[in-house]
């Protein structure tokens, strides 16, 4: 078995409302900074052992799937390293 460290981020689709992405876009703006778009994301940083990548990412996806997004609002991304 191999240590990797899984970062998934987790964002809204496109399309989706954002109320954070908003307000915080709005603040940034009156602080004088111009933006074309904001959107927020949650990130996770998942440590796990697996035989392999391809393992971890299966392993991975699958609790993207199941808990950390949800797939009809959400679009995630996995990377896997090892540690």
């Amino acid at each position: 078995m191999t240590a990797y460290t899984a970062t998934v981020t987790v964002r809204l689709k496109h399309g989706v409302l954002d109320p954070e992405a908003e307000t915080t876009q709005r603040a940034l703006e009156r602080l004088g900074f111009e933006l074309a778009d904001l959107r927020s994301a949650d990130r996770f940083e998942i440590d796990l052992e697996a035989d392999s990548t391809g393992d971890a990412e299966d392993r991975v996806d699958e609790m993207a799937e199941r808990l950390l997004a949800n797939p009809t609002i959400h679009d995630y991304d996995v990377e896997i390293a090892e540690r």
